[in-house]
């Protein structure tokens, strides 16, 4: 009863205008809060938060609409998936303009290898952006769902770059890992179950 009334409520603008609310929230906590002594890299970091979150949700549709008979979300995916990358263009466009150093940004990226795995997620991302749409499922036939897997990849690297760039407390990237773990381990069982289901129909 409870998720049919959850269902009745959601629509596409209210998950537009609600997806928005983390963007809306920083720009007012810049007009009229404190950053703290590094606004620059709380901006940085929030971007990144953002999208890692939104990552979450995506990936938590499928089990969601198994286990709890919420088969509606999908309609949600696509438009949760773009605000994904939505939050990684503003954090790597915030990290560009307020970080990085233009005069030696390649050797920046040598010295840290966080910043390549975060790039290369954020290429893979990318493709994923611009191929989300009814056209290139159409041209690219059983290749877009091939391509589109690839969100499982860019999970692994998100976590990696999170990892990597943490120099004191691992308690966060701790409990996003094991969030990311809970999702891919229940699609790794859920593929196992259909590839089981093959194998015994005659």
């Amino acid at each position: 009863m409870a998720n049919r009334l959850i269902l009745a409520w959601l629509n596409k603008p209210l998950v537009f205008a609600v997806s928005l609310v983390p963007f809306l929230y920083l720009c007012g906590w810049i007009a009229w809060g404190d950053l703290g002594s590094d606004p620059a890299q709380v901006v940085v970091e929030y971007f990144a938060v953002c999208a890692l979150n939104f990552l979450l949700v995506t990936l938590a549709i499928t089990p969601m609409r198994k286990l709890l008979g919420m088969s509606e979300l999908i309609r949600f995916r696509r438009m949760i998936g773009l605000y994904v990358y939505f939050y990684a263009v503003l954090h790597v466009a915030s990290y560009l303009v307020l970080l990085a150093d233009w005069d030696d940004l390649l050797a920046d990226v040598y010295k840290r290898p966080y910043i390549s795995v975060g790039f290369v997620a954020f290429v893979l991302l990318t493709a994923l952006a611009i191929t989300s749409n009814h056209w290139s499922m159409r041209k690219l036939r059983g290749r877009w769902a091939v391509l589109h897997r690839f969100i499982y990849l860019i999970a692994v690297l998100v976590i990696v770059h999170f990892f990597w760039q943490i120099r004191g407390d691992y308690l966060e990237p701790l409990i996003y890992s094991a969030v990311v773990g809970v999702l891919l381990g229940y699609r790794l069982w859920l593929f196992g179950v259909k590839r089981h289901k093959r194998l015994l129909r005659p």
